[in-house]
């Protein structure tokens, strides 16, 4: 098809508040971003400061005069080209099909973009698998007039993703017009790539399967404990940009470091960003001049490969670290761990009661440690969350810097001593 158209009171929590709720609950004991008392193991961003040996951190920008008026929909053309340069250079350089700027659409955040895409969306069966990024959920509740979420069972064993082996089964099995995921995932850290992910779009591709593919996190890749050479993005195995029926959402959020840019982008065929602009028009009405012009350096292609090969040195250190602290205190943590900075950590074998994901939040909060329940990404709607089948997990993230997450991780270690 196309295209277009339990009784703690954590649990009493809306699951719509999600992970805003948990920062709230810390600013309640006196946590602030910069706040040096507090580690927060549970922040969706990276560190955003200068790394040793990295591109320079832009601290300012130019505005010109033409970038007070109203710029187009679908963002600057020099910024468009320039993102499409950026795929067919990074994935693209074995095809003939390459794309243009008009395979892209910009605009002010990954949600932004999200919603988007959903906006021209038809009244579709849309495929997901949990835990996921708990920012879905709002989106099925605002496009439930059009979009059918359906959650798509998965197993601890394959660190709950659907096995390319089990997804043509999956669509058969669950009448799915389409699929939406986060890949690399958020929270699980599980990656689909190489002939995985390959075999994921050819599958796309023989049956006209449109899929959504949120790759905020395609930078953040490693190896047996080693930082990756490369990134990781489903653009590298679509033949014909305009016909294989793959939406592919990034951002300058994670990969890039700049999440307060508010930066993100929609690389899909050109019917789709055609109908994507006449639908955004009546959105958001178009992204930031100033903040597109500045974005133009970061694509240069000796400043990506510069930035992200350092990025991912540091972040496979502070992921080694952080499975290795987390693993010595009886958390469970898988070996299909190699993306993102994120642990998906297993409480379940803690002593009772720090086995529930809610009280450990709790405790931790008592020690100045911020941590994200797992059941917060259990997005199915109208769930209650007691009922979750998380309950006994928690996202760890490493997205801090490596002092503030050493001080974090000594305070779990330390924590889960005290209940032994």
């Amino acid at each position: 098809m196309e295209i277009l158209s339990n009784d703690s009171k954590v649990f009493d929590q809306k699951e719509t508040v999600g992970i805003i709720w948990v920062t709230d609950e810390a600013t309640k004991q006196g946590f602030y971003n910069g706040n040096s008392e507090w580690s927060n193991l549970g922040q969706g961003e990276p560190e955003t400061g200068q790394l040793a040996g990295a591109l320079p951190r832009i601290n300012s920008f130019q505005v010109e005069e033409n970038d007070n008026n109203y710029g187009p929909i679908n963002g600057m053309e020099d910024l468009r080209i320039s993102i499409a340069n950026y795929y067919n250079r990074l994935y693209r350089m074995d095809k003939s099909s390459k794309y243009t700027y008009k395979n892209i659409s910009v605009c002010m955040g990954g949600r932004l973009a999200l919603n988007r895409v959903f906006s021209i969306l038809g009244n579709i069966r849309l495929g997901y698998k949990i835990p996921e990024y708990p920012a879905y959920l709002e989106l099925f509740q605002n496009y439930a007039s059009n979009v059918s979420p359906i959650c798509v069972p998965t197993q601890q064993a394959t660190n709950f993703t659907i096995p390319v082996e089990d997804l043509e089964r999956t669509i058969d099995a669950f009448k799915l017009d389409a699929f939406l995921m986060s890949n690399p995932c958020n929270p699980t850290g599980h990656v689909i790539k190489e002939q995985a992910l390959k075999t994921y779009i050819e599958i796309s591709r023989k049956r006209n399967f449109p899929l959504i593919i949120d790759e905020v996190y395609s930078h953040f890749i490693y190896d047996n404990g080693n930082p990756a050479e490369l990134p990781t993005s489903s653009s590298s195995f679509i033949e014909d940009v305009n016909t294989d029926q793959v939406v592919i959402v990034d951002a300058l959020t994670k990969s890039f470091r700049y999440p307060g840019w508010r930066l993100a982008w929609i690389v899909a065929p050109e019917n789709i960003i055609e109908n994507i602009a006449a639908s955004a028009s009546g959105i958001d009405g178009g992204p930031s001049s100033p903040i597109q012009r500045a974005a133009l350096q970061l694509f240069e292609p000796k400043n990506v490969d510069l930035e992200t090969k350092i990025l991912r040195e540091v972040f496979s250190k502070k992921h080694n670290l952080t499975l290795q602290v987390l693993r010595e205190s009886g958390i469970i943590c898988s070996d299909d761990s190699n993306s993102t900075f994120y642990v998906w950590g297993d409480i379940s074998q803690l002593p009772f009661p720090l086995n529930r994901s809610d009280i450990f939040f709790q405790e931790a909060l008592k020690r100045k440690v911020i941590v994200v329940p797992g059941y917060l990404f259990d997005i199915r709607p109208d769930l209650d969350p007691s009922d979750s089948k998380f309950k006994n997990f928690i996202r760890f993230s490493f997205g801090s810097e490596e002092t503030n997450l050493k001080m974090g991780l000594k305070r779990i270690a330390e924590l889960i001593k005290f209940f032994a």
